[in-house]
């Protein structure tokens, strides 16, 4: 179990966050459409899926923008944002922002996914979401690139996270 800090105050988070070298713990989330996607639907892809709070905050709404230029056209690669916001917030942010170049899915349903990961947040004022994470996963679904960010409130390394892309393709 990790913890993080929201505005300085740790927050504890329940899970395990997978290692690098770890097989991808399979997850599933629900689509724009109110389909179900799944971790497996991306296979033979390298997956960049970013676990945010809410697409409704400044921070998550900058960091999927960022990814979704800075990912823009890379071969074999999906970028996937999982929070909990409702699929009709998420659909509406990428619309209003332009954002082409990802694929949303919400864990409104159930947490599967922030639980597999370890980043659920099990107290305080964000309970029930997600930790800021980014986690690359080659097309073996093998992770190789992990970071939970410290603060809930700043923003990942994008070069390294893009860096780790860059090897894999």
């Amino acid at each position: 179990m990790s913890t993080v800090l929201l505005k300085g105050n740790p927050i504890r988070l329940e899970g395990k966050l997978p290692a690098t070298g770890d097989k991808a713990p399979a997850f599933h989330f629900i689509k724009q459409d109110l389909s179900q996607g799944a971790l497996s639907d991306y296979s033979g892809k390298v997956k960049v899926i970013l676990a945010v709070p809410s697409l409704d905050t400044p921070v998550c709404a900058r960091e999927t923008r960022e990814f979704n230029v800075k990912l823009s056209g890379m071969k074999d690669t999906v970028v996937l944002v999982l929070s909990g916001d409702l699929p009709f917030a998420m659909k509406r942010y990428c619309a209003a922002e332009g954002v082409e170049n990802v694929v949303t899915g919400s864990q409104y349903r159930d947490m599967n996914f922030s639980k597999a990961y370890g980043t659920h947040v099990a107290e305080g004022a964000l309970a029930g979401l997600s930790a800021r994470a980014v986690f690359v996963v080659d097309k073996e679904d093998v992770v190789r690139y992990v970071e939970l960010v410290g603060e809930i409130g700043q923003e990942p390394n994008y070069g390294s996270a893009v860096d780790a892309v860059k090897q894999l393709i």
